[in-house]
């Protein structure tokens, strides 16, 4: 299901075809440095993970990760969207992007339009954003999105501590 489109993108839901490039993002070495480590080793784990993990959220909230493909070549180059876990009060945006696609404005062209697609259309009152204390760079993009750094908190299945943005 197509979400919505940007000046280059296109957001849609993952679907089971998704699986191999899926496989790509999450074993991309700064995912795993920066998010985490899925375990995601073959399609078929990318296709049970987004099985067990990414479709059910589209089923009860209406929303979740949804894939980004430039609209002049149909490449899938990210993700993008909003997750409500379980061990969180409020929604929060997500997004990863492949090494060759970074540092071209793609995630702020597609986090902003996801920003406002929770706010506008889903109507969600507060959307989170969440980082390791590491990334420089994601750190920056939620303060572009208007996000400001509001405490360290542990998420469950993760790491060390995370930078809360509200």
């Amino acid at each position: 299901m197509k979400v919505l489109e940007t000046e280059r993108l296109s957001l849609r839901w993952l679907t089971p075809d998704d699986a191999p490039f899926f496989l790509e993002l999450m074993n991309d070495p700064a995912f795993i440095r920066n998010v985490a480590d899925r375990g995601l080793r073959t399609v078929e784990d990318a296709t049970r993970y987004m099985g067990e993990k990414v479709f059910p959220s589209y089923e009860k909230f209406g929303f979740g990760m949804n894939v980004a493909e430039l609209k002049t070549e149909g490449r899938l180059i990210g993700s993008c969207g909003l997750l409500k876990r379980e061990t969180m009060e409020h929604v929060d945006i997500g997004y990863a992007f492949l090494p060759a696609y970074c540092g071209q404005g793609f995630a702020y062209e597609a986090a902003a339009a996801v920003m406002r697609y929770g706010r506008e259309v889903l109507k969600i009152p507060k959307i989170v954003g969440m980082t390791s204390p590491s990334n420089e760079s994601s750190m920056r993009l939620l303060e572009k999105l208007g996000l400001r750094f509001e405490r360290m908190i542990q998420m469950e299945g993760y790491e060390g501590e995370s930078k809360l943005f509200a």
